[in-house]
């Protein structure tokens, strides 16, 4: 009894170190391409739920896709509505490492092959360079994975010794409800759905669980992996709740359905053209109640996205309420929270800013605008060095960031002077100017390039109009008084230099 758990538990943990091995190198090759895909392609829950799908069944981490989503919602640049089309599709993505342990780790058994696989895998990555270490980690975590099932399986036979594997077979109300409860207690140990989904799977091929039980604990695997979401996303924000909630919702209504339909659904599952055994049918258990989930999810998409949000009320937003530090564990979706909370930033200046340049100047937003500036940047800054190492896409847009957060500091400084507000009120031609400025700076989405425009045209106008200035004969005016107006166009002109540098260093969304 005791060389079969150090035996199961050893697999376990060569198939976990193996899975993170073969996920990173997965994500690692996506790149940068993985945030078009998760964006271009997620205009509705349709398309969401099968980009989802074809992400996850790719980088084999649902809970990659999940965080991303979450941190796209933050940012703005996909709705609460579609990023439940993407966690549709990354539930039913997951179940592929399903399908891969089944037929190659179960069925071909190619454990053996795996061990000379990890061989050279391990000799590259100690003496490789370049291209050739991601890849070797990628199947040295492939190799491990299937040596932990190896493990796994000689443990498990095991077994049979001390379970009762007769009422292990049976079926039954108890058994079932037994089942939810192990799948439960598996994933709250393991920390890991498919760990526990791969450790089902080889207790079946050995013999040691009936169809129903299994069953019944993938049911209870796929509900309890959410539970760990939701606790984790408590000091989460608000798009990180809801997600979790909505996933939990999501597999626990979708296991509600499917236990009960157990009794006619195994004999269906267990004549299919892919065979006749309890592995085949347990993966396609677990593949189907998931698609069957999604599909009677999705046209209620919306509907569903209300009951979270009233679940979950929306909070009176500020910019630093974006930087969620649950997704610090997602370089991708951290970055992308950090640059919307760049992006809030900016646009509360910006119409501050434009407030006090028109023709009606309102003054009051920018009198508390450099105080709330410094505080919303202190967060920022403090979040952006937490950020990890994601890579030379990450690492560029990164540095955008940094740059952007540099010029809006810098705009702050500006506007701690306010002085050359009385001074453009009162002069035509920097009134027309201010106007101008405030046309552009209040826009929905200012454009970089029309504002980079407007800031070359005042650095040429600038030395002209104070030539013009200090050229003009005093007519009773203070020479203080042209000095004021001067200082008043070099002002204008370095709020539209950082204007145009924040936006141009702004992250296309």
């Amino acid at each position: 009894m005791e060389s079969g758990l150090l035996g199961v538990l050893g697999g376990i943990g060569l198939f976990l170190i193996g899975m993170k091995l073969m996920t990173e190198a997965l994500r690692e090759a996506a790149g940068a391409r993985l945030r078009k895909v998760l964006t271009r392609f997620t205009t509705t829950p349709l398309r969401g739920l099968l980009t989802g799908f074809g992400v996850t069944a790719v980088i084999q981490s649902s809970t990659a896709v999940t965080v991303m989503a979450v941190g796209f919602v933050g940012a703005g640049v996909l709705t609460f509505p579609q990023s439940l089309g993407l966690l549709y599709g990354a539930n039913i993505g997951t179940t592929m490492t399903g399908w891969i342990v089944a037929f190659l780790g179960l069925k071909l058994q190619i454990g053996t092959l795996a061990q000379p696989v990890l061989f050279g895998a391990a000799l590259v990555l100690l003496l490789g360079r370049g291209r050739a270490v991601p890849a070797a980690q990628g199947l040295a975590g492939v190799a491990m994975l299937f040596l932990g099932l190896d493990l796994m399986a000689g443990a498990a036979s095991l077994a049979e010794d001390w379970l009762p594997t007769g009422a292990l077979a049976a079926d039954g109300a108890g058994t079932r409800l037994l089942g939810v409860a192990l799948g439960l207690a598996l994933v709250t140990i393991v920390q890991s759905s498919t760990a526990g989904m791969a450790m089902t799977l080889v207790l079946v091929g050995e013999g040691v669980l009936g169809f129903p039980l299994a069953a019944a604990v993938v049911i209870g695997l796929n509900i309890g992996t959410t539970m760990t979401a939701l606790l984790a996303s408590l000091g989460g924000g608000q798009a990180m709740r809801q997600t979790a909630v909505a996933n939990t919702l999501f597999n626990l209504v979708t296991g509600l359905i499917a236990l009960p339909m157990l009794g006619w659904i195994a004999p269906i599952l267990h004549h299919t053209g892919l065979g006749l055994d309890d592995v085949t049918a347990l993966v396609l258990f677990h593949t189907g109640f998931n698609l069957v989930g999604a599909l009677l999810f999705l046209p209620f998409t919306r509907h569903f996205a209300a009951l979270v949000a009233r679940l979950i009320p929306d909070e009176s937003a500020t910019p630093e309420g974006l930087l969620d530090p649950t997704l610090l564990a997602e370089p991708e979706a951290a970055l992308t929270a950090a640059e919307s909370c760049a992006d809030a930033i900016q646009g509360d200046l910006f119409r501050a800013l434009a407030a006090a340049l028109r023709a009606d100047a309102d003054l009051r937003p920018l009198s508390a605008a450099p105080q709330r500036l410094a505080r919303r940047l202190d967060a920022l800054e403090a979040y952006v060095a937490r950020l990890t190492d994601g890579g030379p896409a990450l690492r560029g847009r990164r540095a955008a960031l940094l740059h952007r957060m540099d010029h809006l500091q810098r705009l702050g400084a500006r506007l701690e002077r306010r002085s050359p507000l009385a001074v453009i009120a009162a002069d035509p031609r920097l009134s027309r100017v201010a106007h101008l400025l405030a046309e552009r700076l209040a826009e929905p989405r200012p454009d970089a390039r029309r504002m980079q425009r407007l800031s070359g045209a005042l650095g040429r106008r600038t030395p002209v109009y104070r030539q013009q200035v200090l050229n003009q004969p005093l007519s009773g005016q203070g020479v203080q008084d042209l000095f004021d107006r001067t200082d008043a166009m070099r002002w204008l002109d370095h709020i539209a230099e950082h204007a145009a540098a924040i936006l141009r260093h702004a992250a296309p969304h």
